[in-house]
C-alpha cells in the first residue's frame, strides 16, 4: 500500500495523517482501492478498504468522522466520532477523532494549530472555492477558537493541476483572472492556487504552508481522477487524526 504523507505534517507528534491511493496489492474492486460509498462499489469492499487503510495509519474507522460533501461552504465542529454531517469543512479539538476529506480531484486542505491542538480537513471544489470556504474556515478558527494564523500548519493534497482543468465561461467567469489560463481557446483553472492564495491573504506564513505538486488527472496509476476517468472513477481519503493526549 502506498500513502502519501506530508513532511510538513510529519514534524508534529501529536497528530498522524495520510492520504490514500490506488496502490494496493491484492484489491479486487473494479474502483481500484475506492474509499467511497457513493460511487456504486460493493460497500463490503469499501468497508474493507477503509479498515486496511486506517489501520495502517494507526487508528480505527470507529474513530473517523465522514461528511456528506455537497460543494457549499458549511463547516462542521466536531465533537465527538458518532457525528454525521452535512458540510465541506470540519474541525475538532477533542482528541481521539480523525476527519476524513474524500476527493477525486477536487482540492483537500488539512491544518493543525500546533499551539491549540486543532485539526481541520476541507474538500474545496471549485463551487466551494468561489464560496471561499477555506478563507471562512480560517475565520471561525480565529474567532471561535482563538487561533493565531501563525500557529496554523496547513498541507494541501493532491488535486486536478489547472493544465488539465478545462471549465466553461460560466466557471471561470466566477474567478479572478489570475487563476484562469486561456490555451488554445480551452480556459483552464487554478482551484489549488486560489486556495493557497487565500491562506496567504489570511496571513499563514508562507513556511507554514504545503502544497502538494501531485496532479490527480495525470497520476493515472496512483491517483483517483472524476475528469479523467467519470463514473468509473473511486475515491480518495485524505485523514488527520488529533491522537489522545
Amino acid at each position: 500500500m502506498i500513502i502519501i504523507k506530508s513532511l510538513l505534517l510529519s514534524r508534529f507528534s501529536e497528530i498522524l495523517f495520510g492520504f490514500s491511493t490506488k496502490v494496493h496489492s491484492g484489491c479486487e474492486t473494479p474502483f481500484n482501492f475506492n474509499l467511497s460509498r457513493s460511487v456504486g462499489d460493493n460497500s463490503n469492499v469499501v468497508n474493507q478498504n477503509r479498515k486496511k487503510f486506517l489501520n495502517e495509519l494507526g487508528f480505527e474507522a470507529t474513530d473517523v468522522v465522514f461528511q456528506k460533501q455537497v460543494h457549499g461552504d458549511e463547516i462542521s465542529i466536531i465533537e465527538n466520532s458518532d457525528y454525521c454531517v452535512e458540510s465541506d469543512a470540519m474541525i475538532t479539538q477533542n482528541p481521539g477523532i480523525a476527519l476524513a476529506i474524500s476527493t477525486a480531484d477536487c482540492t483537500p486542505i488539512f491544518m493543525f494549530d500546533k499551539k491549540r491542538k486543532i485539526i481541520a480537513g476541507i474538500h474545496s471544489g471549485w463551487r466551494s472555492t468561489t464560496k471561499k470556504i477555506t478563507s471562512k474556515t480560517i475565520q471561525l478558527l480565529i474567532n471561535d477558537f482563538n487561533v493565531d494564523p501563525n500557529d496554523l500548519y496547513v498541507y494541501i493534497g493532491p488535486s486536478i493541476s489547472q493544465a488539465n482543468y478545462e471549465v466553461g465561461y460560466e466557471v471561470a467567469a466566477q474567478f479572478d483572472s489570475k487563476y484562469v489560463m486561456n490555451v488554445n481557446h480551452k480556459l483552464l483553472l487554478d482551484v489549488a492556487g486560489c486556495n493557497y492564495d487565500m491562506l496567504i491573504q489570511n496571513e499563514i506564513p508562507v513556511e507554514n504552508i504545503q502544497r502538494s505538486k501531485l496532479c490527480t488527472y495525470q497520476q493515472k496509476n496512483l491517483l483517483h481522477s472524476y475528469r479523467r476517468d467519470g463514473l468509473k472513477s473511486g475515491r480518495a481519503l485524505g485523514v488527520i487524526y488529533l491522537r489522545q493526549k
